[in-house]
């Protein structure tokens, strides 16, 4: 399972209508940017958005980064943002507010009528999903196995804590919140993502780092950014260190060999290891491999 999940560290929103941003997209590094029609859209340029972002996708994917796109909730805004974006150069859709399974499953039948009608293959257009309500949060295990297009599940955590009246967003105030997304896209074998601070944290670099540090140390797989000085920070703290990867690899060696002499219990570096610990390792190798490949 874990081979099929994309190497989501870093997502780097782009508003999709700024030019100069688009042109320098690829060139920041990020494991796949997220052309933006939401947020930083007001709502009189969304047209305009829809009509440029084939050919924004086509700038940045023919650079050799992979392209997503975050669409609209409403559901009026939702359809014509599907209309608009499923195109053989965008290979994911981000999903915010998601709130049931139902609401997924909707998503899912209407990309695959858009994938017949253009003679794209059927699911190669995946999901990101954002739990970004306190219904979204009650559901997130049935959100979380609703769709075989869903690759990554993050909560939003600004719009999450705004749903819940929160004043302010700490650097910690949200791990719960997180951690209930966690166990669900754990359980359906998907990617979980983000991170318990704040994403619009572009001056104290340090504070990002140590939000990030915190959910990678928690089991996160990578997070989205809002500006390019994020990215390699995300993609560092993200990837296995050095020392992580000739561990790793030494573990394996020593499991593998004590396995084909038929030994029951194995002993590395002065501690017994098992198949949890040894799977752990081997997930470290794929990430290596996965990185090296991108490169």
């Amino acid at each position: 399972m874990a081979g099929t999940l994309p190497l989501w560290r870093s997502l780097l929103y782009v508003p999709v209508t700024n030019e100069r941003f688009v042109e320098k997209a690829a060139a920041r590094g990020a494991d796949a940017i997220k052309l933006d029609l939401e947020d930083s859209i007001p709502p009189s340029e969304k047209p305009a958005a829809r009509k440029v972002l084939r050919d924004a996708a086509r700038v940045i994917s023919n650079a050799g980064t992979e392209v997503l796109v975050r669409i609209n909730r409403p559901w009026r805004l939702t359809v014509a943002d599907l209309e608009a974006a499923v195109w053989p150069e965008i290979s994911g859709l981000c999903l915010p507010k998601l709130e049931s399974a139902d609401h997924l499953a909707f998503l899912d039948e209407t990309v695959e009528e858009l994938e017949r009608e253009r003679g794209m293959e059927i699911g190669s257009v995946c999901f990101m999903g954002l739990i970004e309500t306190p219904r979204g949060l009650n559901n997130v295990r049935e959100i979380a196995k609703a769709s075989p297009r869903l690759k990554g599940l993050s909560l939003g955590q600004e719009d999450y804590s705004a749903a819940l009246g929160m004043p302010t967003l700490g650097p910690g105030d949200l791990v719960e919140d997180m951690r209930l997304v966690q166990r669900a896209a754990r359980e359906a074998g998907i990617l979980p993502l983000g991170f318990a601070g704040s994403i619009a944290e572009i001056t104290d670099m340090d504070v990002f780092r140590a939000s990030a540090e915190r959910a990678r140390a928690l089991g996160m797989e990578g997070a989205s950014c809002v500006h390019p000085a994020q990215v390699p920070i995300l993609n560092e703290v993200f990837s296995p260190t050095e020392e992580e990867i000739e561990t790793a690899e030494a573990m394996v060696a020593a499991y593998d060999a004590a396995m084909a002499e038929g030994l029951g219990a194995v002993s590395f570096r002065g501690k017994m290891i098992d198949v949890p610990v040894v799977e752990r390792a081997r997930r470290a190798l794929l990430l290596r491999d996965q990185i090296a490949g991108r490169g």
